[in-house]
C-alpha cells in the first residue's frame, strides 16, 4: 500500500474520533481545540513537505527552519490538549 494511501486512510478514524469527541461534549473545550489543531498541523506539514522537496530537493525533516515551523503547530496542539485536561482535573479537584 502506498504511503499516501495509508495516510489518507488514517484520517478517517481520526475524523471519526473528532466527531464523537465534539458530539459528546464531555471533553474540555481547550482539549477539543487542541485535537482540531492537529489537523492544522497536518494541513501545514503536507505543503511544507512538498515545498522542501521542490525547492531544496530534500525531505521536510532535513530543512530545519521549515520543519521547525511546521512542528510549531504540533507543539501548540499538544499544549492545548494537556492544558485542557489539566484544567478539567483542577476543576474536578476543587469540587471535592
Amino acid at each position: 500500500m502506498a504511503q499516501q494511501t495509508l495516510f489518507a486512510l488514517s484520517l478517517l478514524p481520526y475524523l471519526g474520533f473528532l466527531w464523537f469527541m465534539t458530539r459528546s461534549r464531555r471533553f474540555p473545550r481547550l482539549t477539543v481545540i487542541g485535537f482540531y489543531l492537529l489537523l492544522v498541523f497536518v494541513a501545514i506539514t503536507i505543503p511544507a513537505g512538498i515545498y522542501a522537496k521542490v525547492a531544496y530537493g530534500e525531505t521536510l525533516a532535513n530543512i530545519d527552519w521549515l520543519h521547525g515551523s511546521a512542528e510549531l503547530f504540533l507543539t501548540i496542539s499538544n499544549i492545548c490538549v494537556v492544558l485542557g485536561f489539566y484544567q478539567a482535573v483542577q476543576a474536578a479537584k476543587s469540587q471535592d
